[in-house]
């Protein structure tokens, strides 16, 4: 697997995510067991983006200060911020699986924050080995790349058929499976994934959260990596865009939590989307799309998303009051 960032940066971008895990854990510390606010969401999210594009543009300059080329650096970049939107776009997806979670266990508001920063780091480190063999299969037999794409149309379609359609974690075979080997107590002992009743330790709510946030980062992961590899076949740029885009996680989820009505067409979007990108990989040896051009038809097909969303949840009618 080759790729184009030296050695320096992979360094920078290791000591980076560090940093950002620690901060991230010495908040939550600090903060306690307390509701994250729509202000301390948007202001936590709006740092993590930053932090993204300060990051895209130290990798722009190395880019150009090892090739001596600003042409090749502008691309390597331009494919950084493409699949960086595209990750950063299907985490949208992946936080409203887990507000369905949540809603479902009637997860309270105080306890989300340390279970979305288990998954975080769970996610992280299941896709830095996902992209690893990811890519080797792709230097090793270039019609894997075929396959990818075929999936990635597959799922597209079937995420718009699923779009709208009320999901019911009942019928969720994970959590049969999981009911059926383990005791589960039915209620919370505050942030603990075990409680002691009757004598025995059994699992809290919590630890069935978890399980469930840990399959669905796995079930994302698949989806999400074969469209990140039609952009760029760059192991770092696959890595650090799917990182980047992790890493504000869980601060875009308490922001989307707040107005997940809103975006109700997202999901007809997000699978316009991926069909795109598989359409992009299955046609990579007839037609190589300019990396430009697939970062403004996802950035357009995303934006036409949220403005149709945003116009019409405000015709939806209101939900009737609770007797």
């Amino acid at each position: 697997m080759e790729t184009i960032a030296p050695v320096w940066l992979w360094c920078t971008f290791a000591g980076i995510v560090l940093a950002a895990l620690f901060v991230d854990f010495v908040v939550l510390r600090n903060q306690g067991a307390q509701t994250v606010n729509v202000k301390q969401a948007l202001n936590w999210s709006l740092i993590w983006i930053l932090l993204s594009f300060l990051f895209n543009g130290l990798f722009w300059w190395a880019v150009r200060d090892a090739t001596g080329s600003v042409e090749m650096a502008n691309t390597r970049s331009l494919e950084f911020l493409t699949g960086y939107l595209i990750e950063k776009s299907l985490a949208v997806d992946n936080i409203f699986v887990f507000l369905m979670i949540f809603t479902y266990f009637s997860v309270p508001p105080a306890f989300q924050k340390r279970v979305l920063m288990i998954g975080i780091i769970g996610a992280i480190v299941l896709r830095t080995i996902m992209i690893l063999v990811g890519g080797w299969l792709l230097s090793q037999f270039h019609w894997v790349l075929y396959v990818f794409g075929g999936f990635l149309i597959l799922t597209g379609i079937k995420m718009w058929w699923a779009a709208g359609r009320e999901s019911d974690l009942n019928d969720n075979p994970a959590l049969k499976l999981l009911r059926r080997i383990m005791t589960v107590s039915h209620r919370y002992d505050g942030e603990k994934f075990f409680t002691i009743e009757n004598g025995r330790k059994i699992a809290t709510p919590l630890f069935m959260v978890i399980c469930l946030i840990a399959l669905t980062d796995v079930i994302f992961a698949v989806d999400s990596i074969p469209a990140i590899f039609a952009i760029t076949s760059d192991p770092f740029i696959v890595l650090t865009s799917n990182v980047f885009a992790i890493l504000g996680l869980r601060a875009m989820y308490f922001l989307l939590a707040a107005v997940a009505s809103k975006f109700h067409l997202l999901n007809y979007g997000l699978a316009v989307v991926l069909v795109f990108i598989g359409a992009k990989m299955c046609l990579i040896d007839v037609y190589k799309i300019p990396v430009g051009v697939s970062l403004g038809v996802v950035a357009t097909i995303l934006a036409v998303t949220m403005v149709l969303s945003v116009r019409t949840s405000r015709k939806l009618p209101a939900p009737a009051p609770a007797e």
